[in-house]
């Protein structure tokens, strides 16, 4: 198997990323590990900065 550091997420649809966002935030929640929560938001961060907006637009986004 070939290592590699970073995955690209290219061909995820927008509602395949936004249940996986969703997920990570009911994770976090229901099992109190902050470290879903912060990856959702990572996630988030980094999603919407490459879209040039903001974190609420793009989660707007994904659910249009």
């Amino acid at each position: 198997m070939q290592e590699f550091e970073k995955i690209t997420i290219s061909e995820i649809s927008k509602n395949d990323m936004l249940m996986i966002l969703e997920a990570l935030e009911y994770t976090g929640i229901n099992s109190k590990e902050d470290d879903f929560l912060q990856l959702r938001n990572n996630i988030i961060k980094e999603l919407s900065e490459l879209a040039e907006s903001s974190e609420n637009e793009f989660i707007e986004y994904l659910r249009g």
